[in-house]
């Protein structure tokens, strides 16, 4: 029942006394206490009854009003009988915390209050578990066929007064009922909650608090012919399954709302099952330019697919000018106490990267401002071995409008192109939380080749990207085409000892004598060098006189031995400084 049904009862004798705006709170239950601290007693949803037998002074409500809204209850009723009004601290106190709180009228008994909240939750519970068969027959009947996951989530929220979205395992918004999206970083969070949850094995629905709001998480598995077995290796699926996101806790929910929500998300399966069996296609054109490329076919032959897959990786818009590359490589390795793992040596337990790799690379790669399951519809990804790789079309960029010079360019130009970084930002949080501790996603991404014959050097520009970001720390790594021509390339993988012998030679003289003198020689080094050793320029943006700077160079050069007029001095302490 709600909190505003207990006001239309006049034998309750209950006079609101602040909180109207939460009155639509729904409460489960009644506890009657006086004690200062009752949290042990309390598990949320309760209408807190109190004689106020706690307070000595003013300065208690503040405390007790905190533990109650810590705890979740759904308001608070203080008696009249043992003080006549209720203190104006107590109602400050619940209007600070936002807590509904009434007074009881003297001649009203608590007893009275519990009995009728009783009455009226059991006959509630006992109408939702009659209702729910029927409801559980209509989403069965209505399925998502005819109009997407949407359906089944509009019956939710008019048949049991639950928000609730279907969201990619990134956090990517695929379906939501009433037109009311989930802000991104609230579903980004719940995608690492789940999956972070998924990979400890604990049973669903997982529940989450993000931004004060509680949600119940439950997967959406695959259940056409691809599904996996129950016993197969959770991490097989993790980074690919939905999960539907509904804002309430399940914790309590009887076994038939339960049952029910789990036939929601088979019937949301089906959609996805279905968005899998459409991007078929697009894998398969993928694999073919993948093969026909890996294994050095003439460009014409190259061209005359390309030709074959524009209208379905762009439809109405002709052949792209065009194309990226991107590689990604999932790896998996030994976590103790993962459950289901089996020895190193046990063929069962070895998880196929491929796979997952793909999925993951085509849910990356959708444009985060679309939602949908359709929006991949101009991604093609195939795998081979252990990698993914997806060819990626560029459409053409509009003419400028203006009559400038590059007004004749006809659509000839590439549009924006894909950039590492930016593909992983939104995601690197949930996919770190499914990786766990034993996973780790590396990818790659080309410069754009606009002709068939530099799709097998953007191939091998992506690869060597895709290594470049491997020996870089971190569960979730990318790297760019743009940093292959430089020593960001070189720099990962020079050996750990190598590294910190080399920087401890030249940097650890400048440390010790910054923690002995607070001289701050390492910051003057850097600004220096980024400065590319104009004197000028460096004392301006530390804010120091030409001749402080000099002393501290020249500081800097008697501790070191070297000489920062030299460029290859001037290189080795760029290097340090950068492997530091």
């Amino acid at each position: 029942m709600r909190l505003r049904a207990l006001l239309d009862t006049d034998a309750l004798g209950l006079r609101l006394l602040g909180g109207e705006d939460e009155l639509d709170r729904s409460v489960r239950g009644v506890m009657t206490t006086d004690l200062r601290d009752p949290s042990r007693y309390l598990s949320g949803g309760e209408l807190v009854l109190t004689g106020l037998a706690w307070r000595r002074g003013a300065a208690d409500s503040e405390p007790f009003v905190r533990i109650l809204a810590g705890a979740g209850v759904s308001g608070l009723a203080a008696g009249e009988a043992e003080l006549g009004d209720v203190p104006g601290d107590l109602v400050e106190a619940c209007a600070r915390h936002r807590l509904p709180l009434f007074a009881v009228h003297e001649t009203v008994a608590f007893a009275t209050i519990t009995e009728h909240v009783v009455r009226q939750v059991s006959g509630e519970r006992a109408g939702d578990l009659a209702a729910v068969v029927d409801r559980h027959r209509r989403l069965m009947t209505s399925g998502p066929a005819g109009g997407g996951p949407e359906v089944v989530l509009d019956l939710l929220g008019s048949d049991l007064d639950l928000r609730a979205w279907v969201l990619s395992p990134t956090g990517r918004q695929i379906a939501g009922a009433g037109g009311t999206p989930l802000p991104k970083p609230v579903a980004a969070a719940l995608a690492g909650h789940h999956l972070a949850a998924a990979r400890t094995g604990r049973r669903a629905p997982h529940r989450a608090v993000v931004d004060g709001a509680m949600y119940s998480l439950f997967p959406v598995g695959s259940t056409g012919r691809g599904a996996l077995p129950a016993s197969r290796d959770v991490r097989e699926s993790v980074l690919s399954d939905w999960l539907l996101a509904v804002e309430a806790d399940a914790g309590d929910w009887p076994p038939a709302r339960l049952d029910l929500l789990q036939g929601v998300t088979q019937l949301i399966a089906v959609e996805r099952d279905r968005r899998d069996a459409a991007r078929t296609v697009r894998r398969r054109l993928a694999q073919e330019v993948l093969e026909l490329v890996q294994t050095g076919a003439p460009p014409a032959e190259i061209a005359a697919r390309l030709r074959v897959a524009a209208p379905v990786l762009l439809p109405g818009l002709g052949t792209a000018p065009h194309w990226q590359v991107v590689v990604a490589r999932v790896e998996w390795g030994e976590a103790e106490g993962r459950p289901g793992a089996g020895t190193p040596a046990d063929p069962s337990d070895v998880v196929a990267g491929g796979p997952v790799a793909q999925a993951l690379l085509e849910e990356i790669l959708v444009d985060p401002a679309v939602t949908g399951p359709d929006s991949a519809d101009r991604i093609a990804v195939a795998h081979t071995g252990e990698e993914a790789v997806a060819l990626v079309p560029l459409p053409a960029a509009p003419a400028p409008q203006d009559g400038g010079p590059d007004a004749a360019r006809d659509g000839t130009e590439a549009g924006p192109a894909l950039h590492a970084d930016v593909l992983l930002a939104a995601v690197r949080e949930p996919l770190s939380a499914g990786l766990a501790e034993d996973g780790r996603l590396t990818l790659g991404v080309s410069a754009a080749v606009h002709s068939p014959e530099g799709l097998r050097g953007a191939l091998e520009e992506a690869r060597h990207a895709r290594r470049v970001a491997a020996a870089r720390p971190g569960r979730v790594c990318a790297a760019g085409h743009h940093e292959l021509a430089s020593h960001v390339l070189l720099l990962p993988f020079v050996p750990d000892d190598v590294r910190r012998a080399f920087t401890a030679r030249l940097l650890d003289p400048l440390r010790d004598y910054d923690r002995r003198h607070r001289a701050e020689l390492i910051p003057t080094l850097e600004a220096f060098l980024d400065c590319d050793g104009s004197w000028t320029r460096c004392a301006s943006r530390l804010h120091l006189h030409v001749n402080t700077l000099r002393y501290r160079i020249g500081r800097i050069e008697q501790l070191t031995g070297r000489d920062l007029s030299r460029l290859e001095d001037k290189l080795d302490f760029f290097l340090a400084l950068r492997m530091s």
